[in-house]
């Protein structure tokens, strides 16, 4: 198969990461007879400081034209600080996802039996922890009308019902892949546009009579992810209540730093890592690639359906797990962290070394 990848690494510590994901795609090309080409393109805090767009014409062409995206991140203090910024990273990566039209993030929750120590949540709760959430990604606040002045601000939000009744359907796919539960996470006690989401959502359940579906608040499903996260398979939910519970997820399984993500629709899908930029860390060679490397994963599966390349880098990536290969925030106590290099080394080493 040809592969054509578009490459955004973003800021902080997305070139890095993004970097290792690369080696580890390029390492399972070669050993499965692909013909990989790849471009990279600017997006976020650099892509600003370049050319003064945090999405430009220029890499929005670049995506369009290419298989799939592998993303960093993006983010930078100079803009977080400073509240009057008129561009922003972040609208970056909101125009991408609305231009490219990817209305549905995959965001897998997933615990490894060796890194429950790392949860902050009991051994008995979080192990055997699996599930998906399912997250809206084009509506809502995050795209809504929005008002800011200095003494009034408003975000809308917003949703029609194609947008709710497309990512229901994506949802009930998913979990008719799995066990067969959806759960429904709104505010439909308080929020008019979670009535809307309910609504269709009881209207398409019947649709689905082999998937059990429940409705749930936030506040009561942010609370059931702490308290019982194995009750969970397939979550669905708008754009801002995903956004929070997904990074509430990654406490389970004990790191941001572990979970990847998939942002298909419309056009040319996207594959990056749940975590932020982490300015603060940028070129020390201290970042867990693992997610990056586990949304590449994700990408052979998604978007080429091969599944047994997919499997082969989350084979790796629980070796490494297994064998302490891993960077200081994950790393057990009494062995020596492994540099984002060396982890991302490692794990193209042992894909490598399958193909001899």
């Amino acid at each position: 198969m040809n592969i054509k990848l578009a490459v955004l690494p973003g800021d902080g510590i997305g070139p890095e990461v993004t970097s290792q994901a690369l080696k580890v795609t390029e390492a399972v090309c070669q050993k499965y007879g692909h013909e990989l080409h790849y471009e990279y393109g600017i997006c976020g805090a650099h892509a600003i400081d370049a050319v003064g767009d945090p999405y430009p014409a220029q890499t929005h062409q670049l995506c369009m034209e290419s298989d799939a995206v592998l993303f960093g991140a993006v983010g930078d203090p100079k803009f977080d600080n400073n509240p009057s910024a008129k561009v922003r990273p972040e609208q970056g990566l909101l125009a991408m996802r609305k231009q490219l039209g990817l209305f549905a993030n995959i965001r897998p929750v997933e615990t490894f039996d060796c890194l429950i120590h790392k949860s902050p949540l009991k051994d008995d709760l979080v192990r055997g922890a699996d599930f998906i959430c399912i997250r809206e990604l084009t509506g809502g606040m995050y795209f809504g009308p929005k008002k800011e002045g200095d003494d009034e601000a408003y975000d809308t939000n917003l949703y029609s019902r194609a947008e709710v009744e497309r990512i229901l359907h994506v949802a009930y796919g998913y979990a008719r892949q799995r066990r067969r539960h959806l759960t429904v996470v709104d505010k439909a006690n308080v929020l008019a546009s979670s009535r809307l989401w309910r609504k269709v959502a009881q209207e398409i359940a019947p649709q689905y009579p082999d998937v059990t579906t429940d409705y749930m608040y936030v506040d009561n499903a942010a609370m059931r992810m702490i308290q019982e996260p194995r009750f969970f398979d397939v979550m669905v939910t708008e754009n801002t209540f995903g956004d929070i519970l997904t990074d509430e997820g990654s406490c389970i399984t004990g790191s941001m730093g572990l979970l990847p993500s998939a942002s298909i629709g419309t056009h040319t899908s996207v594959f990056e890592p749940i975590h932020g930029s982490w300015p603060q860390a940028a070129g020390k060679d201290i970042a867990n690639p693992l997610a990056t490397i586990l949304s590449a994963a994700m990408m052979f599966e998604y978007a080429f359906s091969l599944k047994a390349e997919a499997a082969d880098i989350r084979r790796a990536v629980q070796r490494s797990l297994d064998e302490n290969i891993r960077t200081a925030d994950i790393q057990v106590a009494g062995q020596r962290p492994y540099s984002t290099t060396e982890v991302g080394q490692w794990i193209t080493s042992q894909i490598s070394q399958k193909s001899e």
